[in-house]
């Protein structure tokens, strides 16, 4: 009707997916809270960040990767595989350890790029190459460590005081960890949802022939979300590799699971198209509180990846049924009957 106005509030606001997952990480404060009083400690709590770093790091990188239309599970073979080559260059060589993390970072792009380029330039699906590369890239780091005759199981330690200290700083109270988390997350977030590059990366997902079409170099653009990928793993593991302590190739054998889960639990389309690195990030969050508040609940670890399956369920689930407008439009006409109608 003429000279109607339309109610400020929008109800459809409220329930986007992001405002859901900060639900979801105030409840498990406040359960896992009444369970352990400890959990909510702030120095216990800023303190688990450091457990799950990892699965928040790698994972901003992968949305790229499923935001094309790919499939990343290979980041956890290339964390094993960081964290033996940062060792053995500075043990073996004798290099500076912070001129090896450089290499190690190199290393880990050039894997992104060898498994980018199969999938972008050969058509050979994401998920076989992926798959194939995973047990690749272990096999590789178990190997480099039988050649240098080093004892899988012992690793590689003793590393300088310099380089093992700096994931134990603290910034007014938050590990420093968590402050290059959030600095990765914001850059990530600049470039998909603020550069063109970003929309190049939806685009491809959404119509690769469109893409090209367009003019977009479509191969280059999956190449590169690959590449990131790998940067991302190999971060990841020369952070965990500071905080331990010591080099291993099975460190992220485990971080599969947790790291597809948190992509998809923030939003990012398994068939691509769409996603964004707040949805990840929160959810490696809600991901990463579940498994160590569980583990402070008496949780044996053997047991965390059943949550996180669940919740990688749920999920998909979900978000298909958010997807589907007409069960959206019956549940506001049920719940809001009256929000946006004309005064």
């Amino acid at each position: 009707m003429p000279g109607s106005r339309k109610s400020p509030f929008n109800p459809q606001k409220l329930l986007r997916w992001e405002s859901f997952l900060v639900i979801l990480i105030l409840l498990e404060a406040a359960v896992f809270g009444a369970i352990n009083p400890r959990f909510l400690r702030p120095s216990v709590l800023f303190g688990s960040f450091n457990d799950f770093t990892s699965i928040c790091v790698i994972s901003i990188f992968v949305t790229f990767v499923l935001i094309t239309g790919g499939m990343d599970i290979q980041s956890g073979s290339i964390v094993g595989l960081s964290s033996i080559v940062l060792g053995l260059i500075w043990a073996s060589f004798g290099l500076n350890i912070w001129l090896a993390a450089v290499l190690t970072i190199v290393t880990g792009a050039a894997c992104g790029a060898f498994s980018g380029f199969l999938v972008a330039f050969t058509g050979v699906p994401a998920m076989v190459v992926t798959l194939g590369c995973s047990f690749l890239y272990s096999g590789f780091a178990k190997t480099i460590m039988k050649l240098a005759r080093i004892e899988t199981h012992k690793g590689i330690s003793g590393f300088p005081a310099s380089f093992t200290a700096f994931t134990g700083w603290t910034i007014c109270g938050v590990p420093f960890q968590f402050v290059i988390f959030l600095f990765l997350a914001l850059t990530a977030h600049l470039l998909l949802h603020r550069t063109k590059y970003g929309r190049y990366v939806f685009l491809c997902g959404i119509n690769r022939n469109a893409a090209e079409y367009s003019g977009i170099n479509s191969r280059f653009v999956i190449m590169s979300a690959y590449i990131m990928s790998g940067l991302g793993a190999s971060l990841a593991g020369i952070i965990l590799t500071s905080y331990l302590g010591t080099a291993k190739p099975d460190f992220g054998k485990e971080l599969t699971l947790p790291i597809i889960t948190a992509v998809v639990l923030g939003g990012t389309s398994i068939l691509g198209g769409r996603g964004t690195i707040l949805g990840t990030a929160l959810a490696a969050i809600v991901i990463g509180l579940m498994r160590f508040g569980l583990s402070m609940s008496g949780v044996s670890t053997q047991y965390l990846d059943i949550p996180v399956g669940f919740l990688l369920i749920i999920s998909v689930g979900l978000r298909a049924l958010a997807g589907n407008r007409i069960v959206i439009k019956k549940f506001f006409d049920g719940v809001f009957p009256a929000v946006g109608r004309s005064k």
